[in-house]
C-alpha cells in the first residue's frame, strides 16, 4: 500500500491537495501542526472515499520536525510514493522591522525542512512505482520582493532546488515539479499580512484551481498557475531585474 505525504496538510492549499488526492483514490498521510484539525480531515476523507488515512502532528518549523516525520514512517513501514512538500509561511514588512527569529523560522520550514524531508524519504520514494514529489513554491521565485524579502528568497531557493531534482531523478522514474501559484484565496495571506495589499486586491484563484493544475501537470518542471501569472512571468523575463523589484515591492503595498 502507498502513500501520499502532504505537508501543511490542515489548510489551504495542503487541504485541498488532501481532498483532491483523496477522491482520486490515493492514500495519504497529512501533517502538520494542529492534529485536531488532521484528525478531522482524515475522518472526512477516509469515510467519503475509502481510502487510508494517517495523521502525524509535527512542527516543520522547528529543526526536529522532518526528522520526527521520517521516524515516524519507517517505524510504521509505510512506503511513500508521493511527497507534496506544501507548508510555509510568509511575512510581509520591512526586513530591519519584522522578528529576526520569525525569519529564521521561515527559512527553515519553507527551504531547510523542505530539503531534509526530501532527501530523508527519497530512499523510500525510491522503490516505488509512479513516484513523484511537489514542491510549493510560488511566482515570487521569479523575482526579488521587497517588504517580503525572505519569503521571496526561499521560494527562488524552491524553485532552483526543484529544477535540478527534476533533471537527476527524472532517469528513475520520480517526476519533480514546482508549483509557483500566484495570490491564491488561502489562509497564508491573512497569515502574512498581505490581505489588504494590491496583489490580492487584484484577485485570487482558488485553491482547488491551482491544485487541480498542479496534479494534472505534475511530471512538469514548472507549473505556473493561471493565465494572468504566466503572463507576468514571462513578461518578467523580458525586463530588467530593477523593474520587477520596483513591481513586486509596489504590489505589497
Amino acid at each position: 500500500m502507498n502513500y501520499t505525504l502532504i505537508t501543511g496538510a490542515s489548510a489551504g492549499i495542503g487541504e485541498v491537495f488532501a481532498k483532491q488526492l483523496a477522491q482520486q483514490g490515493n492514500n495519504l498521510i497529512l501533517t502538520a501542526r494542529r492534529k485536531d484539525k488532521l484528525d478531522a480531515l482524515a475522518s472526512e476523507l477516509s469515510s467519503k472515499y475509502q481510502v487510508k488515512v494517517e495523521t502525524l502532528a509535527a512542527d516543520l518549523a522547528t529543526p526536529t520536525g522532518s526528522t520526527e516525520i521520517e521516524k515516524q514512517i519507517s517505524h510504521a513501514g509505510w512506503k511513500v510514493n508521493g511527497l507534496i512538500n506544501n507548508a510555509g509561511f510568509g511575512d510581509r514588512g520591512d526586513f530591519t522591522e519584522l522578528s529576526l527569529e520569525r525569519q529564521l523560522q521561515m527559512i527553515q520550514l519553507n527551504v531547510t525542512t523542505l530539503v531534509e524531508l526530501t532527501h530523508r524519504l527519497l530512499p523510500n520514494i525510491r522503490q516505488q512505482k509512479q513516484a513523484f514529489i511537489i514542491n510549493v513554491a510560488s511566482t515570487a521565485a521569479f523575482q526579488a520582493g521587497p517588504k517580503m524579502a525572505i519569503y521571496y528568497a526561499t521560494k527562488a531557493f524552491v524553485l532552483s532546488f526543484s529544477e535540478a531534482l527534476h533533471e537527476e531523478l527524472k532517469d528513475q522514474n520520480i517526476m519533480v515539479s514546482a508549483l509557483c501559484p500566484g495570490a491564491t484565496a488561502s489562509e497564508f495571506a491573512s497569515e502574512a499580512n498581505m490581505t489588504d495589499t494590491k496583489l490580492f486586491k487584484a484577485g485570487a484563484m482558488t485553491p482547488e484551481n491551482v491544485v487541480k493544475k498542479a496534479l494534472k501537470k505534475k511530471n512538469k518542471a514548472i507549473v505556473i498557475t493561471g493565465w494572468k501569472n504566466v503572463f507576468g512571468v514571462w513578461s518578467g523575463k523580458l525586463s530588467p531585474r530593477f523593474v520587477t523589484r520596483k513591481l513586486a515591492g509596489w504590489l505589497q503595498a
